[in-house]
């Protein structure tokens, strides 16, 4: 059976911790931020744990992580 593929865009978006939790950065952060709140930009910084009803799907999509 040939190796099975990872997904480059996940490839691109989490990182797998040594404990076995997956990293990922927070949505909308990236453009139209003149409208958004000073606090909200703020509170956007940072990463978070990929939550656990999600991490079945992104653990398919990293395969050899």
């Amino acid at each position: 059976m040939p190796k099975m593929k990872t997904k480059s865009g996940a490839k691109k978006r989490f990182i797998v911790q040594g404990s076995g939790g997956i990293k990922r950065s927070k949505a909308f952060k990236r453009h139209i931020l003149t409208k958004k709140t000073t606090k909200n930009k703020r509170q956007l910084r940072g990463t978070q744990q990929v939550t656990a009803c999600d991490m079945g799907h992104v653990r398919a999509m990293l395969p050899y992580a």
